[in-house]
């Protein structure tokens, strides 16, 4: 089969379509949110933010916007607890608005 036949068969990927299936490491997740280890520990505890894994903590990305979305907060002044409320009430409200 000649190259240019090949690529033909070839679709665009749209990987949004993926991301529910990706699954990050407490360093990866501390990386995209621009956060410490310790950061990261203390909101995953003090938000009961679900992870799976028994020795090492894995998010995934519902966990890693509602960290992102306590992260927003937090810059814009708000402390932690109002933050979580804060992240817990947008996706709750997005859920919502989805439905």
């Amino acid at each position: 089969m000649a190259y240019s036949r090949q690529v033909d068969l070839l679709e665009p990927i749209d990987l949004a379509d993926h991301l529910g299936k990706v699954e990050l490491y407490l360093g990866q997740v501390c990386r995209i949110a621009g956060i410490s280890k310790m950061q990261l520990d203390y909101w995953t505890n003090k938000a009961q933010i679900p992870t799976k894994g028994k020795k090492q903590r894995i998010y995934d990305m519902d966990a890693l916007e509602t960290v992102m979305l306590i992260k927003q907060a937090k810059d814009k002044g708000l402390n932690l607890g109002a933050a979580i409320d804060a992240a817990r009430r947008f996706r709750e409200q997005r859920t919502r608005d989805v439905q």
